[in-house]
């Protein structure tokens, strides 16, 4: 698919998307239709392998065209259930079938809508039921619970709700999204899209479910330096799954690990992880607060990426000086601002030979107190700080505070120095929003890769240096940015006054002048 149909296809998908707008804000229409493109390629993947199945087996037939009902097609569906489910790790019916219940809902040729709604709650209930004593049942359970098809505010009448959701279906039916291709990931591209432009409405809850892409590109970029591989990567904080995601564009990831507390957000890095290819087996996001209830408690990881949310609060309880994630430190990040709690969380799933990047507000780099024995102790006990990179203020949705990212790692190549890297000033201005472009990004991360030293950007700080600043990590302290001004002549400037004050002057005795003639002064 070239880049202009990949284009045409994230268009076609928001339009689509914008039926649900008048209805309802931008939270709740996202649900419903990243909810639906799911269903409909969960049913396009079904389509698909089952079809390749029968072919394998000999049989001449469409799976979509298979009457269930009858004898025949009971016993073709029940002979590729098991291993369909043991596959993709869910099941759909013939019937069950986006495309089926499309068509079903508005009949295009009569130009009216047949009542489905009923219809298609169980089917979403029996995607989930599918899983039930299954290995995929956790990675399921309770998907789809955010389509809420009894919603008002899809219409006053069950007709009129039926009206709408028919309506979003049958123009979603009508794409292609080209499964076959399995070397493209253009639905996922285009899921990534729409994900995206969610969050540029969402105002401030967009930095609870996105990082923006570019960000996102630099962490991929950075825990992935030289290396193809990765075992594992985690993210504690994982939004929507897309950090993840972009970090499997940089290098070949076998397993992705994460953990999100809003289960809305959730369910949708669910989808996100199974839309884009990755199969039941090799994701492992779990639904919880990651600091009171870390669910990933005796791993550790190749590469860990995460944008938490700033200074958010937590309950900085005593008894976490006992846990191994928080004791070696001997204090607790403020109950206000959980940052380095975060960081320590981070730290602690680390593996030896791995790398470690996070977005912080750059608070973390001087404030005092708890934070500056934690941030001490990282540098000068264990020497975990790898680089602090200085990030442009307003490229977060919902937020324009500058902010920072920190790359830690356990065995460091060049352990005596702290590579300081100050982009504030790389981006391009558009509208309300700072946008890196490609060649901003390949500068940061060329700069953090070689540890170049450029003059107003980048610095490597000593360990001496850094302890004769009190551990403050300030950026300015270590990347001099100053400009000097352009020198002033005094006596110019006096002389243009002058020439100014002459003008005046002559322009008052020319103004007078009229003025008389109209005899609006004597």
């Amino acid at each position: 698919m070239s880049e202009e149909q990949k284009r045409q296809l994230e268009q076609q998908l928001w339009n689509i998307a914008n039926t649900l707008r008048g209805k309802m804000n931008a939270d709740e229409f996202r649900d419903y239709i990243l909810g639906f493109i799911f269903y409909k390629y969960l049913s396009e993947k079904i389509h698909f392998t089952a079809n390749k199945i029968l072919e394998d087996s000999g049989e001449k037939i469409d799976y979509q065209e298979i009457d269930e009902n009858s004898n025949e097609g009971k016993e073709i569906v029940e002979a590729i259930y098991e291993e369909i489910v043991e596959d993709l790790g869910y099941f759909l019916k013939p019937s069950e079938l986006f495309s089926n219940v499309a068509q079903k809902g508005y009949n295009k040729e009569e130009g009216k809508s047949n009542f489905i709604l009923p219809e298609l709650t169980r089917i979403l209930n029996n995607i989930e039921q599918s899983t039930l004593g299954t290995a995929s049942e956790e990675d399921f359970d309770k998907l789809f619970e955010d389509l809420d098809l009894t919603s008002s505010k899809l219409g006053k009448t069950e007709e009129e709700k039926n009206k709408l959701i028919s309506k979003v279906l049958f123009h979603l039916d009508e794409i292609d999204f080209n499964l076959s291709d399995t070397n493209a990931d253009v639905l996922g591209d285009a899921y990534e899209y729409l994900i995206a432009q969610f969050a540029s409405g969402a105002g401030k809850k967009a930095g609870e479910f996105y990082t923006p892409q570019e960000v996102s590109t630099i962490l991929a970029k950075i825990v992935t330096s030289r290396k193809t591989q990765l075992k594992s990567v985690y993210d504690p904080t994982c939004g929507s799954g897309s950090l993840l995601l972009r970090v499997a564009r940089e290098a070949k990831v076998a397993d992705f690990y994460g953990q999100e507390m809003n289960r809305t957000t959730y369910n949708l890095a669910r989808m996100n992880m199974i839309l884009h290819g990755v199969n039941y087996v090799n994701f492992d996001i779990k639904q919880e607060d990651t600091l009171e209830k870390p669910q990933h408690i005796h791993k550790t990881f190749d590469a860990i990426v995460a944008n938490p949310p700033f200074s958010a609060k937590w309950s900085s309880n005593e008894l976490f000086l006992l846990d191994e994630r928080f004791s070696q430190y001997g204090r607790l990040a403020p109950a206000s601002k959980a940052d380095f709690a975060f960081i320590q969380h981070m730290v602690h799933h680390l593996d030896e030979n791995g790398i470690m990047a996070v977005v912080m507000p750059h608070g973390v780099l001087f404030r005092g107190a708890a934070e500056l024995e934690i941030r001490k102790y990282l540098i000068k006990e264990k020497n975990y700080l790898d680089a602090v990179i200085g990030l442009p203020a307003n490229i977060f949705y919902g937020t324009s505070i500058p902010t920072c990212i920190l790359v830690f790692k356990k065995c460091r190549e060049q352990d005596e120095d702290v590579l300081f890297i100050d982009a504030s000033k790389e981006f391009e201005k558009q509208k309300n929003q700072n946008i890196l472009r490609v060649q901003h990004i390949e500068k940061i991360v060329e700069t953090y890769r070689e540890r170049t030293v450029l003059e107003k950007f980048s610095h490597k700080a000593s360990l001496k240096e850094i302890a004769e600043n009190d551990y403050n990590l300030n950026i300015p302290r270590y990347v001099d940015t100053f400009e000097e001004e352009e020198e002033i002549d005094i006596f110019a400037v006096m002389r243009e006054i002058k020439e100014l004050e002459a003008k005046r002057s002559e322009l008052d005795l020319e103004i007078n002048k009229y003025l008389k003639e109209l005899g609006l002064v004597s």
